[in-house]
C-alpha cells in the first residue's frame, strides 16, 4: 500500500482534534476570537488543517499550561518570534566561530567556544539557538562543499560526547517513568535523540538509550526487559520500506505501553503514524515531553 504524500495533507478539524485533544469547538474559538491557528478553507469553508497547525496548537497549550491567558497568547507568541537583531548578535557570532573551528577540526577551540556561551546563557537557549541551527547548517553544506560530510560527523561526534556527560549526570537524579528510547532502522544521526533524553531528563523523566539504527524488534525486547514505560522512537530520514506499514504497528500492537516517534518524520508522515497507533511527537522537544507526560499521566489515571 503507498502512502500519500505527507507534506501536502491537508486534515479536518476532527483529525486534528484527535490529535491535539483540543475539540473543535476551542479550535474555531481560538480562531475567531484570538486570531490563533487560522486554517486553510475549502470552496465550501470547511477546515482543512496542515502539521504546521498542529505544531502551533501544541504551542498555544504549552503557553495556557504556563498560566498565559488565551487572550495574550498571541501577543507572547509575536514576541517570541526572533527579529533580525536577535537572529544576528552573540549567536550568529558563536554560530560562525564555530564554523570556522570545525572547517579546520579544532577541538580545543570549538569546546572553548560551547564553554563560553554556557557560561552565559542557559543551556536551553544553547541547545535552541546554537546547536540546532549549527547542525541545520551542517547537514546543509555536504551538497556544495568539499569535506562537509568529515565536518558534520566531526562536530556530532564531539556534541555527542558533551551531551552525554549531561545526560549521564542528568540521570542520577531522575525518578519519574522510564523510557526506552532508540532512532529506527536507517537513521544513523543520534544527537536528535540525545537532545530529546536531555529535555526529557529536565521533566524527571528517565531515558534508556539504545542509540542509531535499531530494529523495532530489538526495542520491543529492550522495553520488556527494562520494564518501560514508554517507548520513544527517533526519525529524520524517509522511513526503511514496510517500516511505518508493518514494523510500527506490529511494535504498537505487541507493546504494552504507548509508542511515540518524534523528529522530522513524525511530522512528514504523521498520518502514516497515527494510522498505525504510534503518537506523534514533532520537532519540538519541550512540547515533545509535555505530550509524552501527559499521555503516561492519562494513562496511569485510567488504570
Amino acid at each position: 500500500m503507498a502512502m500519500s504524500d505527507p507534506i501536502s495533507e491537508l486534515l479536518p478539524i476532527r483529525t486534528i482534534s484527535a490529535l491535539t485533544g483540543v475539540n473543535a469547538i476551542t479550535l474555531r474559538a481560538w480562531e475567531r476570537r484570538y486570531g490563533l491557528i487560522t486554517p486553510e478553507r475549502t470552496p465550501k469553508g470547511h477546515r482543512l488543517y496542515t502539521h504546521h497547525h498542529v505544531e502551533e496548537i501544541r504551542r498555544v497549550i504549552a503557553l495556557v499550561e504556563r498560566g498565559v491567558p488565551i487572550s495574550r497568547v498571541r501577543e507572547v507568541i509575536e514576541a517570541q518570534r526572533p527579529t533580525q537583531a536577535q537572529t544576528g548578535g552573540p549567536w550568529q557570532e558563536y554560530l560562525q566561530r564555530m564554523m570556522a573551528a570545525v572547517a579546520r577540526f579544532d577541538e580545543p577551540e570549538l569546546d572553548r567556544i560551547y564553554d563560553e556561551a554556557l557560561s552565559v546563557h542557559a543551556i536551553d537557549n544553547l541547545t535552541r539557538k546554537l546547536v540546532l541551527p549549527m547542525l541545520a547548517h551542517l547537514g546543509e553544506r555536504w551538497k556544495d562543499v568539499d569535506g562537509a560530510i568529515a565536518e558534520e560527523h566531526f562536530f556530532a561526534t564531539y556534541l555527542r560526547s558533551k551531551l552525554g556527560a549531561r545526560l549521564q549526570h542528568r540521570m542520577r537524579y531522575a525518578e519519574g517513568p522510564r523510557l526506552v528510547a532508540a532512532c529506527t532502522a536507517g537513521e544513523h544521526h543520534e544527537i536528535g535523540l540525545l537532545l530529546f533524553a536531555l529535555e526529557a531528563g529536565e521533566a524527571g523523566l528517565r531515558t534508556t538509550l539504545l542509540g542509531a539504527d535499531t530494529p523495532l524488534t530489538d526495542v520491543a525486547i529492550a522495553q520488556r526487559r527494562s520494564r518501560s514505560d514508554a517507548i520513544v522512537l527517533s526519525s529524520s530520514v524517509d522511513p526503511a520500506p514496510r517500516l511505518l506499514e508493518t514494523a510500527l504497528p506490529r511494535l504498537v500492537d505487541e507493546a504494552e505501553v504507548p509508542v511515540f516517534v518524534g523528529g522530522t518524520t513524525s511530522i512528514r508522515f504523521r498520518h502514516a503514524i497515527t494510522s498505525a497507533g504510534a503518537i506523534p511527537l514533532g520537532t519540538d522537544l519541550e512540547a515533545g515531553v509535555r505530550l509524552l507526560k501527559r499521555t503516561l499521566a492519562k494513562k496511569g489515571s485510567n488504570k
